[in-house]
């Protein structure tokens, strides 16, 4: 089990390192394009599709999972330990799906933070000025208030009103 976890580990990080290196150069997958396409059917120049990066799901994992059985057997080959590789590989295959999926959300959001930094600082410099307005308007309210009350007090003292048992008693209620 902890073999497992170590590979699945390994094999985000690895994905994760495929897809970037994917996204910044598709050499080897414009190599089989020009070798299996006529040129017709090739992809065009400015294309950045990989075999992983701009690929929908089924495509990503058929590559992937081709890629983990030559691996596998080549290492079948090489060592002569037989070794229970069925939950290695699936583990492997599924941390390096994670692991293309996780650099995708990466990049695009490290992306959009560029895009976005200039408007962001602005909203952030103007929630600031607004929460300090606010807080000045409160500061200012509150004395204000103060002082409205204060002048209440001292315009209005209550005269002393009969209580209610005096009044019935003038009514002769009581």
């Amino acid at each position: 089990m902890t073999l497992e976890l170590i590979i699945f580990v390994a094999s985000i990080l690895f994905g994760i390192l495929l897809y970037w290196r994917e996204s910044k150069s598709n050499k080897v997958y414009r190599f089989f394009n020009k070798l299996m396409y006529s040129k017709d059917l090739q992809m065009k120049s400015d294309s950045k599709k990989g075999f992983i990066f701009q690929q929908n799901f089924l495509l990503r994992l058929v590559y992937i999972t081709v890629l983990f059985l030559v691996a596998i057997v080549v290492v079948q080959f090489i060592l002569p330990i037989s070794a229970s590789l069925v939950q290695w590989f699936v583990s492997a295959i599924v941390g390096t799906l994670i692991g293309t999926y996780l650099a995708n959300f990466i990049l695009k959001s490290s992306d959009v933070i560029g895009e976005k930094s200039e408007s962001f600082e602005d909203v952030l410099n103007e929630s600031i000025n607004k929460g300090k307005e606010f807080i000045d308007d409160l500061k200012t309210k509150d004395a204000k208030v103060v002082e409205e009350a204060k002048k209440e007090i001292k315009e209005e003292p209550k005269k002393e009103e009969k209580s209610a048992r005096q009044r019935l008693k003038d009514k002769g209620l009581m």
